[in-house]
């Protein structure tokens, strides 16, 4: 594939390292306008996308590197070798920090964060694809199998593009959770975002080359299976809200609100 885009003299730029940085971008542009469209300072967007970035790398790296603790060296703590649901658990605990330390709505944060993480995790995923970075899917007849002789980690046996697969999924469930916005209330949006994403990752794991660690499940399914479980909740929790006469729900004429009076027809 394509490691390296260019280079500057000895300075190499590598198509992994830009597409983090694309993903960021963009997702800092999205939540901004979404913070916009709620009265929120855009400021607090970028501050939010940034520190999430940066503690998810760390989260990431940290979680590879304990899975990697029997067979440790100095190359696990190279550029390569990061683990999503490490990452997931850095940047949520970062962004509750920001959250808290910039006064935001917890949960209308939440909602509208979901769709740009989606595109976000999308637009990395291009970025594993070029770089040849090891996570690929199963050897594959398909005439869209790919191999990666040049990859970070070589391959010359035609795998499941799996990055790309998680690519096209992510961008559909943004999509998806767009759409939501204006069916669910916030935290019911990114109960949506944990479902289906863990749903994407759930099945293409199937197509991977992980080890089974539990019932004949990998350890990203078994953490796919947790995210859909805590989603599910939060979308019903969502639902029970709405349908008390929260915001998100128009009661009909003549209804009785929560608070005793009595909706005008």
């Amino acid at each position: 594939m394509l490691p390296v885009l260019f280079s500057i003299g000895s300075f190499q730029v590598q198509s992994y390292g830009v597409s983090k940085a694309v993903a960021a971008i963009v997702a800092i542009w999205l939540l901004g306008r979404a913070f916009a469209r709620l009265g929120l300072p855009k400021d607090s967007a970028t501050s939010l996308v940034l520190w999430a970035t940066i503690w998810g790398f760390v989260g990431a790296k940290a979680y590879y590197v304990l899975e990697h603790l029997s067979d440790f060296s100095l190359h696990h703590l190279g550029g390569m070798g990061f683990t999503w649901y490490g990452g997931l658990i850095g940047g949520v605990i970062s962004a509750l920090v920001v959250i808290r330390r910039h006064s935001l709505p917890a949960a209308e944060v939440a909602g509208a964060a979901a769709a740009p993480l989606a595109l976000a995790y999308g637009i990395g995923r291009i970025g594993c694809f070029l770089s040849g970075d090891g996570t690929y899917g199963t050897p594959t007849t398909l005439p869209w199998g790919v191999a990666f002789p040049d990859g970070v980690v070589p391959s010359t046996v035609p795998v499941h593009p799996t990055q790309l697969y998680e690519t096209l999924a992510a961008v559909l469930i943004a999509v998806i959770l767009w759409r939501l916005e204006h069916r669910l209330a916030p935290i019911g949006v990114f109960g949506a975002y944990l479902v289906l994403s863990g749903m994407s990752r759930f099945l293409v794991e199937f197509l991977r080359i992980n080890t089974p660690v539990l019932g004949g499940l990998t350890q990203p399914q078994l953490w796919a299976l947790i995210g859909i479980a805590v989603g599910g909740v939060a979308i019903v929790r969502a639902g029970r809200r709405t349908t008390q006469g929260r915001p998100g729900v128009i009661a009909p004429a003549g209804a009785p609100h929560p608070d005793g009076t009595l909706v005008s027809p």
